[in-house]
């Protein structure tokens, strides 16, 4: 079915490769090396490191990797195989527990899988850690993200109790939109920062983990034995320098434009938006219908008119009710609020 306008930042809209390769060549002259300290890998790396105020930054194909290998070094540093973070946190969700079968990690769920992590929370975990992960935003629980205070007085508490902080900022681009802080004040609360280039940043794939430069030496050595040390990552790093160009000063802008979706769909009350209103360009939406039905409308309207709503449909505890993510990019800020509402009216229509 062809896609012409999305509410899914993963939309095939923007990764055709033709496009993707255009977007490439504005990032790269004649000259440019495909290795070596100018070359595309390099350059990024040192990019990243000097915006998150880190000494050094470590490029990774993909970030399901990169916090393996973070996990890993804090683990071994202090003898301790357990770390915590959300119930609903990337690691446990998506990646297959690759941090217990590659590592020998443990997981320590901390706090309500609906709700953010409290301090409270994390103090009530009797068991020593190695690490405490923090997503900024808790992606499956709508993009919620704790308040400035709130998360300082978290990492300063853990901290003190010997565990390495450790941020999960796969979505940290989009977070410093709520926090309106520079990007190296958020990343100081944190030992180690995993950043991805394939989300917000629409690039290839990639992504980078920053730290101190010990700690980036060791990760350079995991990197290569997990099979991480890519010749040729070049075209990764010029799609990424392409994002921090063009699309990290567009996301405030995506930010304001979710929010007003959210708002419209919430006076429309024929649906839920949540958080409302969104602390980021990522919010969810409620429907009264099941995943199921949901599911054949949203495709039903996707070949109607071209416009894909979602890439999946979450279920709920009711049969009849299910959800799906919102992540406004450069392909939902086509839409306005209005015509998003008016599309989850005909979704609704085509599944009851």
């Amino acid at each position: 079915m062809d896609v012409r306008r999305s509410l899914f930042l993963h939309s095939d809209l923007r990764r055709r490769p033709y496009d993707m390769l255009r977007s490439m060549l504005a990032q790269v002259d004649p000259d440019t090396p495909p290795h070596g300290p100018d070359g595309p890998v390099a350059v990024l790396e040192r990019r990243v490191a000097a915006l998150l105020g880190k000494d050094e930054a470590l490029f990774f194909p993909s970030g399901t990797m990169t916090q393996q290998v973070a996990l890993r070094i804090h683990a071994d540093r202090r003898g301790r195989r357990a770390f915590a973070a959300h119930p609903q946190c990337h690691l446990e969700v998506w990646e297959q527990q690759g941090y217990a079968v590659v590592h020998g990690l443990r997981f320590q769920p901390v706090g309500d899988r609906h709700r953010l992590m409290t301090r409270a929370d994390l103090t009530a975990v009797a068991e020593p850690l190695s690490a405490v992960v923090w997503e900024l935003p808790q992606r499956d629980i709508g993009g919620l993200l704790p308040e400035w205070d709130d998360l300082v007085a978290q990492t300063t508490a853990m901290r003190e109790r010997g565990a390495a902080i450790h941020l999960d900022g796969a979505r940290l681009w989009e977070a410093q939109t709520y926090y309106q802080r520079p990007f190296a004040e958020i990343a100081a609360l944190f030992d180690t920062v995993y950043v991805s280039f394939y989300k917000g940043l629409q690039g290839v794939g990639g992504a980078a983990l920053a730290g101190d430069a010990a700690l980036v030496t060791e990760a350079r050595v995991w990197r290569r034995r997990l099979g991480g040390d890519v010749y040729d990552g070049w075209p990764m790093a010029l799609s990424a320098l392409h994002g921090l160009d063009t699309l990290l000063p567009r996301l405030p802008a995506h930010r304001e434009h979710a929010m007003s979706i959210a708002a419209a769909i919430n006076a429309d009350c024929v649906a839920r938006a949540f958080p409302n209103p969104p602390q980021t360009p990522l919010f969810h939406v409620h429907l009264p219908v099941g995943p199921d039905a949901a599911a054949r409308a949203a495709d039903a309207l996707l070949a109607a008119d071209g416009v894909e709503l979602f890439g999946r449909v979450r279920s709920a505890s009711a049969p009849d009710r299910c959800s799906f993510e919102v992540s406004v990019g450069e392909n939902a800020m086509t839409l306005t609020p209005d015509e998003v509402v008016t599309l989850i009216h005909e979704l609704l229509r085509r599944a009851t």
